[in-house]
């Protein structure tokens, strides 16, 4: 599950009932979330029900995690705290200081000044 090139893997369905089976858990209905290894890794049912989402604290296997990149996925957020907490910007930082908002790129002379202060 988790050994994938980029990270977590998505499940299936039916491997998560075998899970689920091994583990003397019911599968029927299936669980929107199933949590494992004392909450260290959650598998959470996608919106279609065809598979599982694999999270940990530093990874999902969601679309969202894997193509955007932005930062956490709100499966993270949800159920690892304190990523959530690591994300919120503080109130007094603009965000172009910390480089999260860049309405265009710096021209030539800007960035010869920048990096001459």
């Amino acid at each position: 599950m988790l050994e994938g090139r980029t990270g977590p893997v998505t499940q299936s369905v039916e491997a998560i009932k075998s899970l689920l089976s091994l583990v003397g858990r019911a599968s029927d209905p299936l669980p929107s979330e199933v949590t494992l290894d004392n909450g260290r890794l959650v598998l959470i049912l996608s919106n279609k029900k065809d598979c599982y989402y694999v999270a940990t604290q530093k990874a999902c296997s969601c679309p969202s995690a894997t193509y955007r990149h932005s930062g956490p996925c709100k499966h993270q957020r949800k159920y690892f705290a304190e990523v959530a907490a690591q994300t919120k910007p503080t109130p007094r930082e603009p965000l172009i200081q910390r480089g999260g908002f860049k309405p265009f790129d710096e021209m030539p002379g800007e960035e010869r000044a920048k990096e001459a202060a």
